[in-house]
């Protein structure tokens, strides 16, 4: 039941507020003064205040500042919505109070209807903000550090610079193969930064048309080209203040990448077809599975741009290479999807376990997840056994995915990658769920895959994914 507050030094007044209130279904709570209004407000802690503006001794513009001092202090949600009551020659002092923080006012003599509908809104103002805040616990519950699972040395030294990272305003760059977790890891930084209760928005440069990427960071005024009748915020100015996650930062178009520089180095943005300059304060975390020095090298990603991301850079080390954290992340998942679908698994059977562990994982931790999330799904136990995973689970054994010589210096992982897909591809005639489940993929990170690193090569079948 929301909870309403009425202050007035005329005993009649409170009277009829409290009985209109009360028929309306507010818990109503009198005070005759201001300082009668903060003790009880600081035991009640009421969702709306109304309060007449002009009382002997603190009057209502004073009430707002020492509620103010009593949110700030609070160890628990604390923002009530103060509705200020003015006579007709002091609405000037109304409108003071509603610049001080008051959420609105209401002239006297009161018209019911509208006192009603102005206390409703306020009620519904402060539940909303009561759901953002709760919002934004359980964004800093699931992205804080200690949530993040891994032991291994690689993991733990990725976490100790996400840690220091996180409090400075800092460009961060997170490298690593595709599903090692990089946005996981932005949002943490995020979530654990001072920026926790802005945006954070991510954009996958690898999936935006060069055409369309500068309307989609820096907006639009209508006009600006055919079909835009109206303006459009762009991602930039809708992220003011948050953190902007840039992934497959490598694909970025060469145009946008000089474009993007210059909003780093000036803090601000211009849209499509505008003249004026918008400031703009936003925190850049890009993550890219490429290896970008090696795009410096062959021209295709700016070196002033490259400096400018990298600032602080966190490698992720392929799920492959911290074996030693798979039986914490199959704990973690199995809780993770128990509490999603009503199951209550309590563990996977040691075999499952190690063959989890004994596995190559080209998908990385997102792959991983997936086979948790089926087994779990699957199960009829009380626990992750070998034979609801086992057909999930392929190795790279078989002599002819490996027919071909490793070069003498330097192993180019993205060409070794390209060449086992289409051995996959020609194993399986073409049909693109089989060739995935022959590498042990899921059939989403094939096809993006296959995608990428064979853009010039015909199209597989692309049947539906297997159920």
């Amino acid at each position: 039941m929301p909870v309403v507050l009425v202050v007035d030094d005329e005993p009649l007044q409170r009277d009829i507020l409290k009985t209109i209130l009360q028929d309306e279904g507010f818990e109503t709570h009198v005070a005759a003064s201001g300082e009668e209004a903060v003790t009880i407000a600081r035991e009640f802690r009421p969702d709306v205040i109304l309060s007449d503006l002009k009382m002997e001794g603190m009057d209502g513009i004073e009430l707002i500042e020492r509620v103010s001092e009593l949110k700030s202090s609070a160890t628990e949600f604390f923002d009530p919505t103060i509705i200020i009551m003015t006579a007709h020659g002091t609405i000037s002092s109304a409108v003071e109070a509603m610049r001080r923080g008051a959420f609105d006012y209401l002239t006297k003599p009161l018209n019911k209807d509208s006192l009603i509908l102005t206390v409703r809104r306020g009620t519904e103002r402060t539940d909303l903000l009561r759901e953002n805040l709760q919002l934004h616990r359980e964004l800093y519950d699931r992205f804080r550090m200690e949530g993040i699972v891994g032991k291994s040395p690689k993991m733990q030294e990725a976490i100790e610079i996400m840690r220091k990272v996180s409090g400075s305003p800092a460009t961060v760059l997170i490298l690593g193969e595709s599903g090692t977790g990089k946005e996981l890891v932005a949002r943490a930084i995020h979530y654990n930064s001072p920026r926790r209760s802005k945006a954070f928005t991510a954009l996958n440069c690898a999936s935006i048309p060069e055409n369309l990427f500068e309307s989609e960071l820096f907006g639009y005024e209508p006009g600006a080209f055919t079909g835009a009748s109206t303006r459009r915020i762009g991602l930039f100015e809708a992220t003011n203040g948050g953190t902007l996650f840039l992934d497959e930062i490598g694909d970025m178009p060469p145009l946008m990448q000089s474009k993007l520089l210059r909003v780093i180095q000036d803090r601000e943005i211009r849209r499509l077809g505008g003249k004026d300059a918008i400031k703009v304060d936003v925190r850049i975390i890009s993550a890219t599975n490429k290896d970008l020095e090696k795009e410096l090298a062959k021209g295709n990603f700016r070196e002033d741009l490259y400096y400018r991301l990298r600032v602080v850079s966190i490698d992720l080390p392929p799920l492959r290479d911290r074996k030693n954290d798979v039986p914490e992340l199959v704990a973690f998942f199995i809780n993770k999807y128990n509490a999603e679908f009503g199951k209550r698994l309590k563990s996977a059977e040691p075999a499952a376990v190690k063959a989890l562990s004994e596995y190559t994982w080209p998908g990385n931790i997102r792959q991983l997840e997936s086979v948790i999330e089926r087994a779990v799904i699957m199960s009829d136990g009380d626990s992750v056994r070998l034979k609801d995973i086992k057909g999930e689970l392929r190795t790279f054994q078989s002599p002819d995915c490996f027919d071909f010589d490793l070069p003498e210096e330097g192993l180019n992982f993205e060409e070794l990658e390209e060449k086992l897909l289409r051995k996959a591809m020609t194993k399986a005639n073409g049909v693109v769920a089989k060739a995935a489940k022959l590498l042990g993929m899921s059939y989403k990170t094939f096809w993006y895959r296959w995608e990428k690193l064979t853009p010039n090569s015909p199209p597989g079948k692309k049947d539906a994914p297997p159920e």
